[in-house]
């Protein structure tokens, strides 16, 4: 089958691979019609991961099920299937308690908690930017979609990740009906914890970025973008709260942060919410964090330690909750906004490429050329 596999630093291919295939009984075999590049795919392409040659990128995935293992009872061939970036296994002590993100049995490693599709540190499975994808654990793992999801595949996609991932944040924070919401980042993952807090009622919801095409974005579905190229972003926030600060925060960069002239500071946005976020405020951090990224510009960050202004965070009485979503706990409610029309999350979609632009649409994503706000790829041809 065809895979985009990652050759190193800033570089993919398009190559032959084995097939996936069924390799235990409770596997289901997937042929992917779409999957997106995400945000979290450029630390590996950019080389700021352990992430080994070869491996087969993808975890924000999609398709029609082809085959089955013997031990697979609910899912059957022909349906259509969203999968969590997650694997899971559905019956360990954290998948039971709805931590689907930290399942203790997917990831052989004894020392992590949690599993992903092509993901660095994250187990052996391969990812699905490829013409194949092998699904354990299938009846846990696959989300079903209805009929109509056939031709609203961009909508339908998103539930793999960053719909989730961005409704997480809020959850994490704490967002409740007519609060204030910041949020540092409209990547993808930025927009829909957007998305979220505005399907939440939140009452204004600031979007701190400097790239005009997601800032527009941003202001599509009611947000105040806030560019922090021209104005101090928690003096805009201040301002526009009575001096009082947001209710609830959202950081959605994570450890790759850069400030307008380039320079990275993976402290910058946590340090920035703390100051943006009102006393007794709470935030939620999805943008990711590794415990060790020896190629950090920096010294505390190689070690995965920051400079957090905790000092400020404590005497200001805030809270903070993070990590990586656990897609099971929203998805299937996330999907009834979809299907209802309540959320249209493919609004952040740019670019749609065939499997073999994969290279170039990873290129113009990790330089955030303008108007490349977020890539799907179509492995086995535009769906129907």
């Amino acid at each position: 089958m065809r895979a985009v596999v990652y050759e190193g630093p800033r570089t993919v291919g398009v190559e032959e691979v084995p097939d996936a295939r069924i390799e235990r009984p409770t596997d289901a075999l997937v042929r992917i019609t779409t999957t997106n590049i995400c945000g979290s795919d450029l630390h590996m392409y950019e080389g700021r991961t352990d992430l080994e040659t070869g491996r087969v990128l993808g975890h924000e995935n999609l398709g029609e099920v082809v085959e089955v293992g013997e031990a697979v009872d609910r899912v059957k061939v022909g349906d259509l299937v969203c999968m969590p970036f997650n694997v899971s296994c559905g019956f360990c002590e954290n998948c039971e308690k709805g931590l689907t993100a930290f399942c203790l049995i997917a990831n052989p490693d004894p020392n992590i908690a949690g599993a992903a599709y092509g993901f660095a540190d994250m187990g052996p499975y391969n990812g699905g930017q490829a013409e194949l994808l092998r699904v354990p654990y299938a009846d846990f793992n696959c989300l079903i979609l209805p009929p109509e999801a056939e031709e609203r595949q961009t909508d339908y996609v998103m539930l793999a990740d960053i719909f989730p991932t961005g409704w997480h944040a809020t959850e994490l924070a704490r967002v409740r009906a007519g609060e204030t919401v910041a949020i540092y980042g409209a990547g993808p993952v930025g927009l829909m914890a957007a998305l979220s807090s505005t399907l939440k009622s939140a009452s204004k919801v600031f979007v701190v970025d400097r790239h005009p095409d997601r800032l527009k974005l941003a202001e599509e579905i009611g947000a105040i973008p806030i560019d922090d190229s021209k104005v101090a972003p928690v003096e805009a926030i201040m301002d526009q709260t009575e001096g009082m600060g947001a209710d609830r925060g959202c950081e959605c960069v994570g450890y790759q942060a850069h400030d307008p002239e380039g320079h990275e500071h993976p402290n910058m946005t946590l340090n920035n919410l703390v100051r943006s976020v009102r006393f007794a405020g709470s935030i939620g951090v999805v943008g990711v964090y590794v415990p060790q990224d020896p190629k950090s510009p920096d010294p505390l960050y190689k070690e995965g330690e920051v400079a957090f202004d905790y000092g400020l965070f404590w005497f200001k009485g805030q809270s903070i909750g993070n990590g990586q979503c656990n897609v099971k706990a929203y998805n299937r409610e996330l999907m009834r906004l979809i299907r209802t029309g309540r959320a249209r999350p493919s609004w952040v979609v740019s670019h749609e490429l065939p499997l073999g632009e994969a290279p170039e649409g990873y290129e113009h994503f990790d330089h955030r050329d303008p108007g490349w706000t977020k890539v799907v790829l179509h492995p086995n041809g535009q769906p129907r």
